[in-house]
């Protein structure tokens, strides 16, 4: 396995959390996950900002996106990141708990490259979120110049 991308989390639960974060971890993706719990310290992360500032200047290979969250919504996140130059390449993921079909219309004409519904079931939930890892940081190949090796 070539080095692995790190996967940006962005998810106020901290139940989503620790789940996300034991199925990533099934496949060794765990240590390469970083967690931020509402829109703006997304934001903060991705513009190496605030906490952030003195983190390395790359992008995640992919981002785990909540909708529904504290400060800046997911939708909001997704626009800022799909208007800005340097980070409108990187994959994101809507992993939410909606079933709306206005945030995934939203979500799609904002440019998400996919979105899944979070399934209540424990075990379903994990099997989707491995997958998810998976496929993301260690299988897509991202765009050139996007994400530093």
């Amino acid at each position: 396995m070539s080095q692995l991308g790190r996967i940006l989390l962005v998810e106020d639960d901290p139940s989503d959390v620790e789940l996300t974060l034991t199925a990533l971890g099934e496949y060794k993706l765990a240590n390469e996950v970083v967690v931020t719990r509402d829109g703006q310290q997304a934001l903060d992360y991705l513009h190496c900002e605030g906490e952030f500032n003195n983190r390395p200047n790359e992008n995640p290979a992919v981002m785990l996106l909540d909708l529904k969250l504290p400060k800046i919504d997911g939708l909001e996140v997704l626009q800022h990141i799909r208007s800005d130059e340097r980070l409108k390449l990187i994959p994101v993921v809507v992993l939410t708990s909606s079933h709306e079909e206005k945030d995934k219309l939203r979500s799609y004409t904002l440019g998400v490259n996919a979105y899944v519904v979070k399934p209540v079931d424990f075990h379903e939930f994990v099997n989707a979120v491995k997958e998810l890892g998976v496929f993301w940081a260690v299988i897509n190949q991202p765009p050139p110049g996007s994400v530093k090796k």
